[in-house]
């Protein structure tokens, strides 16, 4: 089970972080992500066995570690960056959103002239011969 722990203390790293979460059982992974703006830190922890991460999850969260309370709950197995994103659209829900109105794109092989990059001339034209 994946366990998101949050309000890290500066200090903290990942060896304290394991050690803290050890002692409710099998700790797979502990990762920690620092915002580098404002030094906030963040915790990932990864525990195999749900009744050992569920135990940590209920006595860790709004604890004190290393002068901080924590905040701990559980996260689904998707990557935590990608749930703050806007949800993802399905293929077919963007290409109908670009069928009405979405981004414009530009031309291809076409000049800087607009639709067509040769003036006057169109497709078929042999300039000012005419056609033959």
């Amino acid at each position: 089970m994946n366990i998101y722990v949050a309000h890290l203390s500066r200090e903290m790293d990942e060896d304290k972080l394991r050690y803290a979460f050890s002692a409710f059982g099998q700790v797979r992974s502990v990762s920690i992500v620092r915002n580098e703006t404002t030094g906030e830190a963040e915790g990932f922890v990864s525990m195999p066995i749900a009744n050992e991460a569920q135990t940590a999850i209920s006595e860790m969260n709004g604890s004190d570690l290393d002068g901080q309370t924590i905040r701990v709950e559980a996260r689904a197995k998707t990557n935590v960056f990608h749930n703050r994103e806007r949800p993802a659209e399905s293929k077919a829900a963007r290409s109908a959103g670009a069928k009405r109105g979405g981004r414009k794109r530009p031309a291809r092989g076409r000049g800087s002239r607009g639709r067509n990059s040769r003036g006057s001339r169109g497709r078929n034209s042999r300039g000012k011969r005419g056609r033959r």
